[in-house]
């Protein structure tokens, strides 16, 4: 008896397991942040079957939700100086044992990885997302504008970390938090191709669920929001958060989604807890979605819009008659 040839439709499904991961790491202690990234990592590849697996905003180094570090306009307090040396000595280098440690795990576990970091670089910090994956540590993205107060700790990226990884299925980029508001910066990396639009984030507003709906929908490609939940609880004593000091009050409240690239919630809004969320992800919904909208294709009207995006490093200072180190390519 013959065996029926699967049907077109079947015989051509591409599909691919995603995970974003709502949770916080303790905050000034790496070493216990960096084993809670890859317990959380393996749980989400080795229980949950993901193949991509995305970690919130700055979960190694610390998002310090609620801390002033003593500044006000014009003054910064010694307290606040001594805590900010707390914060620098947190941070990861890049490369460095943190990184090299993550990436033996995604070699391991053979799946990729978008884990938010606090770098180190010099005496300055940047919010980052590192890209690991079956071949280790693939890149990075500096976070190019800090919001508000994060502009005290962080300094900006520039355009040669604009790092969008092609795993031979799919292409992973990651915008941070509120660089999801720059329109420029959606179009340069939806010009690179992007098919899973990876939002590391500490904003667990309602409005911010409407954000992520639009960039799928607008790119035409699944978005992974991976926000923290942190209480008051899991910070050290000694802090003053300025929502206060109850064990239990919510710091970060999560609201970590997977959205199609028609707009459609697959998972999540996860609130009130940690938790992985998980969603099997068909990557032919891409060429259904942008059958009738691509924002850099047959939507793009380049003969109206023009963008130009600059992608060299812009090292402060270069040795004379050389290149600066922080300029080579990673």
């Amino acid at each position: 008896m013959t065996t029926p040839a699967p049907h077109p439709a079947t015989a051509s499904r591409r599909t691919l397991t995603a995970a974003v991961v709502q949770a916080s790491a303790p905050l000034f202690d790496t070493p216990a942040a960096l084993a809670r990234a890859e317990e959380l990592i393996r749980e989400a590849v080795t229980v949950r079957g993901a193949e991509v697996v995305v970690l919130p905003e700055a979960f190694l180094g610390g998002y310090p939700k609620g801390l002033d570090f003593g500044i006000t306009v014009g003054s910064r307090a010694p307290e606040g100086r001594d805590l900010f040396r707390r914060y620098q000595a947190s941070a990861v280098t890049v490369p460095g044992p943190e990184v090299d440690a993550l990436a033996a795990l995604t070699r391991e576990l053979g799946c990729h990885a978008v884990v938010g970091a606090v770098e180190r670089l010099g005496s300055t910090l940047h919010c980052v997302a590192l890209h690991l994956g079956p071949d280790g540590y693939l890149g990075l993205r500096r976070k190019l504008m800090p919001t508000a107060a994060e502009r005290y700790l962080w300094g900006q990226g520039d355009g040669s970390t604009l790092t969008v990884v092609d795993t031979g299925t799919a292409r992973i980029g990651a915008a941070i938090c509120w660089e999801n508001y720059m329109p420029l910066l959606r179009t340069a990396l939806y010009a690179k191709g992007v098919h899973l639009w990876c939002a590391p984030t500490v904003d667990d507003r309602d409005a911010w669920q409407a954000t992520m709906r639009h960039v799928a929908l607008e790119g035409r490609c699944f978005v992974l929001a991976a926000a923290p939940y942190l209480r008051r609880d899991a910070l050290p004593a000694e802090l003053r958060p300025v929502q206060g000091d109850e064990p239990g009050t919510v710091l970060i409240g999560g609201g970590s989604v997977i959205v199609s690239p028609l707009g459609e919630v697959l998972a999540g809004p996860l609130r009130d807890g940690e938790g992985i969320l998980t969603a099997e992800l068909d990557l032919d919904d891409i060429a259904r979605a942008r059958f009738d909208f691509d924002p850099v294709g047959h939507y793009a009207r380049p003969d109206v819009f023009t963008l130009h995006v600059d992608e060299s490093p812009r090292a402060t200072m270069a040795p004379s008659g050389g290149t600066h180190p922080a300029a080579a390519p990673r």
